[in-house]
């Protein structure tokens, strides 16, 4: 597979990445500082390298985040992960957010789970690192998403 480039903010847990999509403003880079701050991993910012289920960061950009009302900071980041869950983030123009049973839906691309979280959501960092058990079969779901 040839390496492709996605605007977007990833963050990773345990060498399992969650790349966040969606339009400027939809909140990809501050549910990665939440993430952040829950015990995740930067991987990248803005522009994601993805190339065989694997993410990472271009050089120039590498452990860089924008907080918007801040500007860019530097932070600590890991240079590559598995790419395990995408996580849509944006406006319900694009389909409905938190959605109660959302059916399983797969990347058409890049193969791999894709859940509708709505950023702006007190729980959306919980959200994101339960979708994350879900998708590597940490924990089992009865109906929704993950559900098989």
């Amino acid at each position: 597979m040839s390496q492709r480039r996605m605007h977007g903010s990833c963050v990773s847990r345990n060498g399992e990445a969650v790349l966040m999509v969606g339009p400027s403003g939809s909140g990809k880079s501050d549910l990665a500082l939440r993430l952040i701050a829950r015990g995740f991993d930067l991987v990248a910012d803005d522009q994601v390298n993805i190339r065989d289920n694997m993410v990472s960061c271009s050089a120039e950009l590498a452990g860089l985040l924008e907080a918007r009302g801040l500007g860019i900071v530097r932070l600590p980041y890991r240079a590559t992960a598995h790419l395990a869950l995408i996580v849509e983030l944006g406006p319900r123009s694009l389909g409905p957010l938190n959605e109660r049973m959302p059916e399983p839906q797969i990347h058409p691309l890049l193969g791999c789970p894709v859940v509708r979280i709505d950023a702006a959501a007190p729980s959306a960092p919980e959200r994101v690192a339960l979708a994350l058990d879900c998708a590597l079969g940490l924990v089992t779901q009865v109906a929704g998403a993950f559900a098989a």
